[in-house]
């Protein structure tokens, strides 16, 4: 037994493993070819940005030049007198007040730039993940946990602004002054150029290995806040039953260890990278004590002036200080890459239900429906096996079966949820692998046991079905179906706020509201799924009618644990181990004292004992 428990073990797979499956992609691989496109339709504005970016760099660089200005041309050395040229030293403040109002103008039009530039690209990234996730097939989302996904189209979204807006530019500029300060201290006194360059195979070298170190600790830090994330999420969606088992505490030991463990890779990571800004530090520290050195044997020797050497070390500043801040920049790099590596493993996970190229459209259709020698596995155990059954056109047919043995897996297959993986699904002799979803989907509606209702009132879910609809065409429909005399009920009427999920409503009102939609959707199949499980025996009567209005004229599958409710269909199928096994009205199979006499007994005692 513990060698099978720990088989199992050793095969389970992560999280990341599942996405990294699902995506068909490893995490960890180059990001720039995949980040380029995304800064592709702003091009133009990062240009402007760089453009200023340049121009500033530039007026950085008069700072020092003016400094030089004034101490070669500012003074005249007469004896032991000294005497100071105001016009030069007139000329200078005013170079410099320029190149100030300059930089701080051109740095605020570069974060005016910016701005723009960021909520374009981050406003269309977070559109692209939104229409992707839409589009994803409902397997993914019974794979991979809703919190990893909000997580990619939040926190990760915003991590990679840094990294795709504010890097280039930055980057650019430390570049820039590098390149700038290099060439000038070059152009004064060569040796300050070699006194330097001394120091650069060792910051390639050191930068190497933080940027490997870098990466790997964020990539775990952003790993390590989707888990809890996700944990978030599922507490908030499964709060009441926490509460109903009382598994408040355990549910905190649990999220205060994924804190502890997200904490800890920051923690971790951060002490193994901290060594590099203390050693950037030591780099530029012993390059400017070079470069004083190298600058007092030239100056000695009459090889430059005091204005230069003055100027010179202004510009080993400016070459050291983007040593400085490549600590910073590194890290974004590390950080973003590592967000862009997840978000771009969701957008990489194609939909597992395609349309074909020639995906046919279907404007009208009758309603014939048929399973053919269907198989179908959601993991390794099969579903449905050989899984047969005919349904005509504007028939009502019940499927029954015990619990697990593929009843709403018909469904799934049925709205192409999910492809069968042997046999065939044909609406009228069109195999649906053959219509495109959207045509499929518009002629079935589907009425749930737990129907989804949104934020809004009443009528703004029925108005979801038919945008256009007036209040009093969707006030018609809910009356056609006889839920006007509950909905009415209502605290504010059809004006009320049904709350996230439906919430402030009953399960029955939901179910109501739910049918009217379905109803105003006027879809030729209508599949009902549990829809009448759960409720009181008043509002099952006002359900009940709604059904029966709902189901004329239409192809109509009903899938239901209360067996009371389907003796009027025309014909009942009987599932067990995935396949049918017995078909026919309730009259016919009751005579037949098979699977379903039993199961219909089983169940008329059940509710006498409950009683």
């Amino acid at each position: 037994m513990n060698a099978n428990v720990k088989n199992v073990n050793s095969i389970k797979m992560t999280d990341l493993q599942i996405e990294e499956k699902l995506s068909k992609n490893l995490i960890h691989r180059g990001m720039f070819k995949k980040l380029l496109p995304l800064i592709t339709p702003v091009k133009y504005l990062i240009l402007s940005v760089i453009v200023v970016e340049i121009f500033q760099v530039l007026t950085i660089f008069v700072r020092p030049w003016v400094v030089g200005f004034i101490l070669d041309s500012g003074f005249t050395f007469a004896g032991d007198t000294v005497q100071l040229h105001h016009s030069v030293l007139a000329l200078a403040l005013i170079i410099l007040l320029l190149s100030w109002i300059l930089r701080f103008g051109l740095s605020g039009f570069s974060k005016y730039l910016t701005g723009i530039t960021a909520v374009k690209v981050i406003n269309h990234l977070r559109q692209k993940i939104f229409l992707h996730v839409q589009s994803l097939s409902i397997g993914y989302f019974d794979k991979t946990k809703a919190g990893r996904i909000i997580s990619r189209a939040d926190r990760d979204v915003d991590t990679l602004e840094p990294l795709l807006i504010q890097g280039p530019p930055e980057l650019l500029s430390a570049i820039l002054r590098c390149t700038l300060a290099s060439v000038l201290l070059w152009h004064i006194y060569p040796p300050f150029f070699w006194t330097l360059f001394a120091i650069i195979p060792v910051l390639l070298t050191v930068t190497v290995i933080f940027k490997r170190i870098s990466q790997k600790r964020w990539a775990k830090v952003a790993e390590e806040r989707s888990r809890f994330t996700a944990h978030l999420v599922e507490t908030v969606n499964g709060v009441k039953i926490i509460q109903q088992l009382n598994f408040l505490q355990k549910n905190q030991q649990r999220y205060r260890q994924l804190l502890h463990d997200f904490n800890h890779a920051i923690i971790d990571g951060s002490i193994r990278t901290s060594w590099f800004a203390p050693f950037t530090g030591i780099l530029s520290t012993l390059g400017t004590a070079g470069l004083i050195v190298v600058g007092s044997y030239g100056y000695s020797a009459g090889e430059i002036t005091i204005g230069q050497f003055a100027e010179s070390i202004f510009y080993v500043f400016l070459f050291l200080a983007p040593l400085q801040e490549l600590t910073d920049l590194f890290e974004r790099y590390a950080n973003g890459t590592a967000c862009a590596q997840r978000i771009f493993l969701l957008l990489d996970t194609a939909p597992e239900i395609q349309d074909k190229d020639q995906a046919v459209y279907l404007d009208k259709i009758r309603g014939d429906i048929r399973f053919q020698n269907v198989d179908f596995a959601y993991t390794s155990k099969p579903v449905l096996q050989n899984f047969n059954l005919d349904i005509a056109a504007g028939q009502v047919v019940a499927i029954v079966g015990p619990t697990g043995h593929g009843k709403s897996t018909v469904v799934q297959l049925l709205t192409r949820f999910y492809d069968t993986q042997q046999g065939s699904v044909l609406i009228d002799r069109y195999d649906i692998k053959d219509i495109a979803q959207a045509s499929l989907r518009q002629q079935i509606s589907i009425v749930l046991q737990d129907n989804v209702l949104f934020t809004g009132t009443v009528l703004d879910n029925l108005r979801l079905i038919r945008p256009d609809a007036s209040d009093q065409e969707l006030i018609q429909a809910i009356e056609e179906l006889g839920a006007d005399e509950i909905l009415q009920q209502l605290p504010q009427g059809y004006l009320t706020e049904v709350g996230t999920l439906g919430v402030n409503l009953s399960h029955g009102q939901r179910q109501l509201i739910c049918l009217v939609r379905a109803y105003l959707a006027n879809p030729k199949i209508l599949i009902l799924d549990e829809a009448t499980s759960a409720i009181d025996i008043y509002t099952e009567q006002k359900i009940q009618f709604a059904l029966r209005r709902l189901c004329k004229n239409r192809t109509c599958i009903i899938i239901a644990h209360r067996l009371s409710t389907i003796k009027e269909a025309d014909k009942i199928a009987v599932i067990h181990n995935g396949a049918v096994i017995e078909e026919g009205s309730h009259q016919t199979l009751m005579q037949q004292q098979g699977n379903y006499y039993q199961l219909y007994n089983s169940y008329q005692e059940n509710q006498l004992s409950e009683v």
